[in-house]
């Protein structure tokens, strides 16, 4: 049906999610993730405030990124066996680019936080379909350390929160595409 990425409906249409693990080189330059991320700030904006910040995480950084992980996961869990410390080690290293979106509300603006945090969530799903629209996948994970205070203060402030790791790269093998909703389930027609 929409198979040539030419055109907006089938990029939306054939966008899916890589799974971080499976997201090798090549990655997007900096010039690249930079272009992504400009797209990815034009998101709905309700007061026009920019509730989000895009946070990249070079290469030359990925070991410090493990080790910050490594430190908070031990500090919530000082008896992790070591299989689950080499799978934080595998989460900072996995695919060749990562942003860090971070949901940042003014708390003090008449917009409510909840639209503030909407436009964080828009920003990141931005990201991801210019990650498509320029040959890339991308993958969105949360899991503990979105959630880790000492993570999102490595990122931000108290007022802020880690709406995702944005994990982009090229595919090691064909994406797989999971279940879609049934539509008659999640659409209906108000009746009023």
């Amino acid at each position: 049906m929409f198979n040539d990425l030419s055109t907006p409906l089938s990029l939306l249409a054939t966008r899916r999610s890589g799974k971080p693990r499976d997201l090798v080189a090549p990655g997007p330059d900096l010039p690249e993730l930079r272009q992504m991320l400009a797209i990815a700030a034009r998101t709905p904006d309700h007061g026009k405030i920019a509730p989000w910040r895009f946070i990249i995480v070079r290469d030359d950084q990925r070991d410090a990124f493990a080790a910050l992980l490594a430190q908070a996961y031990r500090a919530e869990r000082p008896d992790a066996p070591a299989a689950d410390l080499a799978g934080v080690e595998q989460f900072a290293h996995q695919a060749p680019a990562l942003v860090v979106v971070m949901s940042s509300p003014r708390h003090d603006h008449k917009v409510p936080v909840w639209e503030q945090e909407l436009s964080a969530g828009a920003a990141a799903m931005n990201l991801l379909h210019a990650a498509h629209a320029m040959g890339y996948a991308g993958g969105w994970l949360t899991g503990w350390a979105a959630f880790s205070p000492q993570v999102r203060d490595a990122f931000g402030t108290a007022a802020e929160r880690i709406a995702g790791f944005l994990f982009i790269g090229t595919p090691a093998r064909a994406l797989d595409e999971r279940p879609r909703p049934d539509l008659d389930r999640v659409i209906s027609e108000w009746q009023g």
